[in-house]
């Protein structure tokens, strides 16, 4: 297989890349967090589609940060031999307190 980039278009899976969002928590007690992510590479799925997991930390914000460990949904192709992941999570608890985090990743080759 060709190299494939991130701003190349492609039909089909393409089996070595991952994802990654910019995101914002929701607010709760009083404050929000930044959430930088990068996916893992492409989980194949029974049904020829894939996911991606993460983990990671929140931007450490009000004197605390939380963890994080997730799936991402199925491939959503969105045009031009792109796609995206869907993602909706909580963060650990701390401070007595979690987050809810969702949203869609950035674009990445490949339409399945």
């Amino acid at each position: 297989m060709a190299k494939i980039g991130k701003d190349d278009f492609f039909n089909g899976f393409v089996p070595h890349h991952n994802h990654g969002s910019v995101d914002y928590t929701s607010m709760e007690a009083g404050h929000v967090h930044q959430c930088l992510d990068v996916t893992s590479p492409p989980i194949p799925t029974q049904d020829g589609s894939h996911i991606h997991y993460t983990e990671g930390y929140v931007v450490y914000e009000d004197g605390h940060n939380h963890h994080y460990k997730a799936y991402s949904g199925p491939a959503i192709p969105v045009g031009n031999g792109m796609h995206v992941h869907y993602y909706d999570f909580y963060t650990t608890e701390d401070a007595g307190h979690r987050h809810h985090v969702k949203g869609v990743d950035q674009p990445a080759p490949g339409n399945r």
